[in-house]
């Protein structure tokens, strides 16, 4: 038995997870991030054309060099960021400084940027785990020049691109026929598309939730609603400035974007767009939530003082009965009567019965 799952409860403010608001929050860009540099790098290439079709897997950033020269469209993917590996692939394919900060930052909101004749953005691929309820995200930065792209990712063990791989490895896919372009279109589609993989599972936490709170509320359902807020503010902050950046392609100039291609970026255009609306939408649930549970505490409490208002008032006729026979006269009614007792017991357990009835009759409880 994990003993630590059950030990977080025996400390309030493990419920409400402070950590996480702390990692959430703590964003300052003024600030020069610290990253953990990857001990190894992973380096895959797709080289191709119509007709020809690559695939490279590297572990030397150097190796990449003469893929610049290449005549066919080259997607050169670098798994694991060092700025060793960087820099010498920045300085290789005419990267900006800029561009090389942006690639080595952390928490960076995401962007877009036309800086000597590549196009570059960066944003993140967000990940729904299972196990800690959170929203995961990956930096990836993507540098569009003539005929090549290159993309840093974080973590080698995971991207949403394997349909894009798939895809370039069969002959006469429209990814081969065109050209790099097409390619960052179709990476940046499938990082959008799996923002809704992402919000599925929200959602499906979110009506669980809801079900909870109707059925029987806790402070537990306070701590989850406040859980899933976080991780919607999570969502939120990297989805919202997606349409910037895909805004970004549309209006450029650049002659590395096809005039044919930039229908492709406004269907992106749409589906961040519903996906904006989408997240405010699961703002708006959460809210409604919060105040469903606040009603049902009131709704509960008002039960409980009705419950409690109704037992002293069935009370108060013994009470006062007790009270006016216990009185220290010497003469008082029926003190000395032989049915003096069975009189007053009875009249505190008619008169309770008789409350009882006009009380259902008034439909007070």
């Amino acid at each position: 038995m994990n003993s630590n799952k059950y030990l977080k409860y025996l400390n309030p403010l493990s419920v409400f997870d402070t950590k996480r608001t702390r990692k959430i929050f703590q964003v300052n860009p003024t600030v020069i991030p610290k990253r953990i540099e990857a001990e190894e790098i992973k380096v895959t290439i797709f080289d191709y054309s119509p007709e020809i079709f690559n695939e490279v897997h590297l572990s030397q950033a150097t190796e990449t060099f003469p893929f610049k020269e290449s005549k066919n469209v080259s997607w050169i993917n670098v798994d694991g960021i060092r700025k060793a590996d960087v820099e010498a692939i920045a300085k290789h394919f005419g990267f900006h400084h800029l561009i090389i900060e942006d690639i080595m930052s952390v928490s960076q909101r995401p962007k877009m940027d036309e800086i000597e004749n590549v196009l570059f953005c960066l944003l993140n691929m967000l990940y729904f785990n299972e196990q800690t309820g959170a929203v995961e995200t990956e930096q990836i930065s993507i540098v569009l020049g003539d005929h090549f792209i290159v993309s840093f990712q974080e973590d080698a063990n995971r991207d949403v691109f394997n349909s894009i791989r798939e895809k370039l490895r069969i002959n006469h896919t429209k990814l081969r026929l065109s050209g790099a372009d097409y390619l960052c279109y179709a990476m940046l589609d499938m990082i959008v598309d799996h923002y809704y993989s992402v919000m599925e599972k929200l959602g499906d936490r979110i009506e669980i939730l809801e079900e909870r709170i109707i059925r029987s509320s806790n402070t537990r359902s306070l701590a989850e609603i406040n859980s899933l807020r976080k991780e919607l503010i999570v969502l939120k902050r990297n989805v919202s400035p997606v349409r910037d950046l895909i805004n970004g392609f549309i209006r450029s100039d650049s002659d590395l974007l096809e005039e044919k291609t930039t229908k492709y970026f406004k269907d992106i255009l749409d589906h961040i767009t519903q996906a904006n609306e989408l997240a405010e939408s699961y703002r708006d649930m959460m809210m409604n939530l919060q105040d469903l549970y606040l009603s049902y505490v009131n709704l509960k409490s008002n039960d409980v003082m009705k419950v409690m208002a109704v037992v002293t008032c069935l009370l108060a006729p013994a009470t006062v009965i007790g009270g006016i026979f216990g009185m220290n006269f010497d003469k008082i009614p029926y003190l000395h009567h032989q049915y003096g007792f069975f009189i007053a017991v009875g009249l505190m357990l008619v008169i309770p019965v008789w409350m009882v009835l006009i009380f259902r009759r008034r439909g007070w409880f």
